[in-house]
């Protein structure tokens, strides 16, 4: 597949200047859309941006559609209708990524709890440093978060120790949701059998790139809880989490992982 980035914008038909794509899911983003995509936007080198709404009621696709006039063939909306899960939304993405031809993959939040200007570095670990996938990681020095409530960033900590102690996978942060992932990755994956929705995606999506033997490393960043808009989440994504990875250990020991053929 051809890897020189050829997306033609809605309105202009002009190519894009990046050869890396910023996939954000947003439900409710509203106070934050604008802003987020104006960060990642004036990040150096540069960052396309595509943004997957799961059918928000507030009206952020149509805040979205007001930066893509802004932002001419920088930005993308895929809309969906309704909330259809976290997983299922970067899924789109990554399939939208690997069809426009960017090389590097990366996901975020909406929110501001992942730092635009940490952008940069991701995509260097990945471009310069021979990595395949740059995990942004709240954990390789220390507890690097800000304004979660202490009973959040125990659960949050120990949760990723579970996932390495079943798994025995080497990534201190594997609920980590600010990711790069050089397009070898995804396609190579079979993106259509990943099977969590929710945060478990993370997890899963770690420990297959793993098991396929790509090269996973973690690029220090500080995390900050949201100031607007609402968490995403809930008891049901956590349990998720918690049982997910043994379905995962288990299923591995009767699975054949691919290996990418340069």
């Amino acid at each position: 597949m051809n890897s020189t980035p050829s997306k033609p914008s809605a309105a202009t038909g002009t190519p894009s200047r990046a050869d890396s794509l910023v996939i954000i899911p947003t439900y409710n983003e509203r106070e934050n859309i604008q802003a987020i995509i104006d960060a990642v936007i004036n990040q150096s080198p540069a960052f396309d941006v595509l943004i997957v709404d799961d059918g928000s009621p507030d009206g952020t696709a149509t805040l979205v559609k007001e930066s893509m006039e802004r932002y001419p063939g920088r930005i993308s909306l895929i809309e969906r209708s309704g909330k259809l899960g976290l997983g299922t939304a970067y899924i789109a993405g990554f399939k939208r990524a690997l069809e426009m031809g960017y090389e590097y993959i990366l996901e975020m939040d909406a929110d501001f709890s992942h730092n635009p200007a940490d952008l940069p570095a991701l995509r260097a670990a990945c471009a310069d440093d021979g990595a395949d996938v740059a995990v942004g990681s709240r954990y390789i020095t220390g507890v690097n978060v800000v304004n979660w409530p202490m009973g959040r960033v125990l659960m949050s900590y120990f949760a990723s120790a579970y996932v390495r102690m079943i798994t025995r996978l080497k990534v201190r942060d594997t609920t980590a949701g600010f990711v790069c992932y050089r397009r070898r990755v995804l396609e190579t994956i079979n993106l259509d059998a990943v099977k969590f929705k929710g945060y478990a995606f993370q997890i899963e999506m770690k420990f297959t790139a793993a098991k396929c033997g790509f090269k996973i490393v973690e690029v220090p960043i500080i995390f900050i809880n949201r100031v607007l808009g609402t968490s995403k989440m809930s008891s049901g994504i956590f349990s998720e989490a918690v049982f997910g990875v043994i379905q995962l250990k288990v299923a591995s020991w009767f699975k054949k992982f691919p290996r990418y053929q340069p």
